[in-house]
């Protein structure tokens, strides 16, 4: 049962590291970024390991990903490029 999950879990973070790279829009990547990051949250929890879970969303799914958020709608874009 461990096996499945661990199977199942290591290839949702394969697939959102792959689109969190092949993404061409900085939104869907950083939102890519957190469900990697949740997923392997996922894989401390099933290694019994809470507190290293806890850490990992609070502080990277949640302060890096809103990080980059902030730092995508800050920055003046033009609208010509992005046509």
């Amino acid at each position: 049962m461990e096996t499945i999950a661990f199977g199942v879990i290591s290839f949702i973070i394969l697939l959102a590291s792959i689109g969190m790279v092949a993404s061409k829009n900085m939104v869907h990547s950083a939102l890519s970024l957190a469900v990697a990051f949740i997923g392997i949250a996922a894989l401390f929890i099933s290694l019994e390991a809470e507190f290293l879970a806890m850490i990992q969303v609070l502080i990277y799914a949640g302060a890096v990903v809103v990080l980059m958020l902030f730092a995508v709608m800050l920055t003046k874009r033009d609208r010509e490029s992005s046509r």
